[in-house]
């Protein structure tokens, strides 16, 4: 049986307003998130994927209500009701950062300098004021414990400076966690680690979620992480989701053209394969003031005069929950 949604993304939209021309008085916008529906059910992992400047950060961070959307609905269980979390407004906004967090990219940048380890994930304890000095030490001590920085003793009033990137990083996601969310928003939580520490990482966050009942969006760049981590997974390019669906179903079975070249360019570790170069145009074009048609028009290898002639395709069920934004396919 299907879980209910815990998050309820609709018609999603982020501009950004560029300078005003003095003498022309024109605006301009860049269109970060433009139209994005998608959902995410309860204990579910979503990958969002998508080249560097597609949207993807942009989106975790409205997830989340580091910045305002420009249009649409982000609707998220609270209490047992869906509420749209743009009209959060005081009180009812800081029981919100209890249930969602976030984990960010650079772990040499997430954390404050000058902050121990205690200090910095006890920090939303404090904010949210539960538990007296006594409590969060031992609640930051058993969490250091789980994410496999133990002893704890050992961590807890060491500096940022004083640890590698991977326990920067189990740290960062114990601030996250600390407060027991019902939501996270990874950004590409293991891009800036070396090699030989990622895949233990990504077991943490993934024994995590399942021991703490963790619900995740996690944005990579790397479809292998994307599959480890997530159950589906969503296509973005230039603002817009392309192609969302069942992880495997999707890998196995892409239907959009973007998406398959992004299949295409995944290194085969085997020598003696030689493979084709991705079948598309050019590079990501810039989204300022992007024409209204498919966004991969001017790089699609299959694109015909509907293409040119309409606005750009919605999302369509081709079964089984897999949905594709093409009017070719």
């Amino acid at each position: 049986m299907a879980k209910d949604p815990l998050v309820i993304v609709e018609g999603l939209q982020k501009l950004f307003p560029l300078a005003v021309g003095i003498l022309s008085g024109e605006k301009h916008y860049i269109h970060a998130v433009d139209e994005v529906t998608f959902s995410i059910a309860e204990g579910e992992s979503l990958a969002l994927v998508g080249e560097s400047g597609s949207g993807k950060t942009t989106t975790g961070k409205l997830l989340v209500k580091l910045t305002d959307p420009t249009g649409g609905h982000i609707k998220m269980r609270l209490n047992g009701d869906h509420v749209d979390i743009a009209h959060l407004k005081g009180k009812e906004t800081k029981r919100f950062r209890r249930q969602v967090q976030m984990i960010f990219q650079d772990p040499y940048e997430s954390l404050n300098p000058r902050r121990t380890v205690f200090d910095t994930i006890a920090e939303p304890l404090v904010v949210q004021g539960v538990g007296e000095l006594q409590d969060r030490e031992l609640r930051v001590a058993d969490l250091l414990e789980l994410v496999g920085l133990s002893p704890a003793k050992t961590f807890l009033f060491r500096f940022p400076h004083e640890l590698s990137g991977g326990q920067r990083q189990r740290v960062a996601i114990a601030r996250a966690l600390i407060v027991e969310p019902a939501f996270v928003v990874a950004d590409e939580p293991t891009s800036m680690l070396d090699v030989s520490i990622r895949t233990g990482i990504m077991q943490l966050m993934q024994d995590l979620a399942a021991r703490l009942d963790v619900t995740y969006l996690y944005i990579t760049h790397d479809l292998a992480v994307a599959r480890y981590m997530s159950n589906r997974l969503a296509v973005m390019y230039l603002g817009k989701i392309v192609e969302i669906g069942e992880m495997e179903d999707l890998l196995h079975n892409p239907l959009h053209p973007y998406t398959k070249a992004l299949l295409s360019a995944v290194p085969v570790p085997d020598p003696t394969i030689h493979r084709t170069a991705p079948n598309i145009l050019g590079s990501i074009a810039k989204p300022i003031d992007p024409e209204p048609i498919c966004r991969f028009y001017e790089r699609c290898p299959i694109r015909e005069s509907i293409c040119a002639e309409n606005l750009h395709p919605p999302l369509e069920d081709k079964g089984a929950g897999h949905r594709v934004a093409c009017y070719l396919v």
